[in-house]
């Protein structure tokens, strides 16, 4: 058998059609890399800036207050009289000092709400009037299967 090499027909492209995912490929890496740039450079930028009494949430979600800076390490309180040493990294973001009055308010309003409820007198709805009970009105019994059986 006698193996006989032709020539390759040209697709007529040019080298620039081979370049083009090239080019695509090491344009969006390095968009990548420079848009975690930014926020390497702004996480740095937050830790840097951090003074006592700034309210902080780490990144596991822990809220509190500044109370001391170290340079490795960041001392928050999270509840009255209990301070929890965090690394500097873990510090999430600065929570602003608008947010403290919006919760202020929340607080009043829920308040506000709890004394309007309690002066308004409770009534069951799953209650029901029975003639033997004397006019007390009586839950009816829940609607859940029982969780064990009795052998």
């Amino acid at each position: 058998m006698e193996l006989i090499a032709a020539p390759m027909a040209s697709s007529g492209g040019s080298g620039i059609t081979l370049l083009l995912p090239l080019i695509l490929i090491v344009g969006m890496i390095w968009f990548m890399s420079r848009t975690q740039r930014k926020q390497r450079q702004r996480q740095a930028d937050t830790v840097a800036a951090l003074e006592p009494g700034t309210k902080v949430v780490t990144t596991s979600g822990v809220v509190g207050i500044v109370e001391e800076v170290d340079d490795e390490y960041v001392t928050l309180e999270i509840s009255e009289g209990v301070l929890v040493q965090f690394v500097k990294a873990a510090v999430g973001r600065v929570v602003p000092e608008d947010d403290d009055h919006a919760d202020d308010h929340a607080d009043e309003t829920a308040d506000e709400t709890v004394a309007e409820a309690a002066e308004e007198p409770v009534v069951a709805k799953d209650s029901v009037e029975v003639p033997d009970a004397g006019g007390e009105k009586v839950q009816d019994k829940s609607k859940l299967p029982p969780t064990h059986t009795e052998n």
